[in-house]
């Protein structure tokens, strides 16, 4: 099995009042650091953006595409990123630009996950995680027809391809804390993260 990785981050950050990708966490953005991340045990990496956003350098190795429509949600992006992997990986770990925590480990153990199922998704206190799933690539027809039938949200995909829940016990054998789940949507989520983080370099 070849994993490759999907990095969305083409979403309006409202509540953030800012661009997400473009935030600066320690040495890098965020958008930097995520796909430094997943980079380092998937491949290739493929970054989804909103037409006309403006992104921070990504390197020579990273796919850069497009949202073809905006306004779709997640659905739109994961077709868009599953379409540039579709002839050179087998599945994709998906994950949004705001997670600055997100370990290695979390993503080697919900790949580890899938097994034969066709998506694998993490469940926490009832609530999943459809940026950080693991989605073959042959899902993509099944997120095209959904587009098609504005029915765009990611459990409408759970529903369709009867995919696989990872739950809490099991999601703590690959990151203890969660922190892998944590992703920032407010000013104030962003200082929190950045204190934390100067305080584990220090």
């Amino acid at each position: 099995m070849k994993y490759g990785g999907i990095i969305l981050c083409g979403g309006k950050s409202s509540r953030m009042g800012t661009s997400k990708a473009l935030l600066q966490f320690g040495s890098e953005t965020l958008l930097q650091r995520i796909v430094r991340i997943m980079g380092e045990v998937l491949d290739p990496v493929v970054v989804v953006a909103a037409k006309g956003q403006e992104l921070p350098g990504l390197g020579s190795r990273v796919i850069l595409v497009r949202d073809k429509n905006e306004g779709q949600g997640p659905l739109e992006g994961l077709a868009a990123g599953l379409e540039a992997l579709k002839d050179s990986c087998d599945a994709a770990f998906l994950s949004s630009c705001d997670v600055p925590f997100l370990k290695k480990e979390f993503i080697l153990g919900m790949t580890a996950a899938l097994g034969e199922c066709r998506m694998c998704i993490p469940r926490t206190e009832g609530y999943f995680h459809p940026l950080a799933s693991v989605y073959r690539v042959d899902v993509l027809s099944d997120v095209k027809q959904l587009l098609g039938e504005k029915k765009l949200r990611p459990f409408f995909l759970l529903e369709k391809v009867a995919g696989k829940i990872i739950e809490e016990a099991q999601l703590k054998q690959f990151d203890p804390e969660l922190f892998s789940l944590n992703n920032l949507n407010t000013p104030e989520e962003f200082e929190r993260a950045l204190i934390q983080f100067q305080n584990s370099q220090s």
